[in-house]
């Protein structure tokens, strides 16, 4: 799982250990952004499209793929907003793991970034 900044910032150095790399975005985001997603004063700041999130997602997809690696991504946020998969996709994340109930809405954003 690549859940903590540390994950991405030494990405090449888990390359050589791991097979792939899984983003955890709930993990990633709260440790990236230093706000606890549970916290009512502070819920409202945790964004997976807060920029360093996004810098985040797309540095470790990009070391992973430079060491032949595939990434995929679990968390809520493609489930939750379904054009966050367009992104993920443009970022060139190779699974994303949704809920049932999004299933349909993230396939259709998917298929519309990947130009179908």
């Amino acid at each position: 799982m690549c859940e903590i900044p540390s994950n991405v910032i030494l990405a090449e150095e888990f390359a050589k250990r791991f097979d792939g790399f899984s983003i955890g975005s709930n993990d990633l985001t709260q440790l990236t952004l230093g706000v606890d997603r549970d916290s009512g004063e502070l819920a409202g700041l945790f964004s997976e499209r807060d920029a360093a999130v996004l810098w985040m997602i797309r540095t470790v997809i990009d070391r992973a793929h430079a060491a032949g690696r595939k990434v995929g991504f679990c968390g809520q946020a493609p489930s939750n907003d379904p054009g966050f998969a367009r992104l993920l996709v443009e970022a060139g994340i190779d699974s994303i793991s949704v809920t049932p109930d999004s299933f349909h809405a993230v396939t259709v954003n998917v298929a519309e970034a990947e130009g179908g």
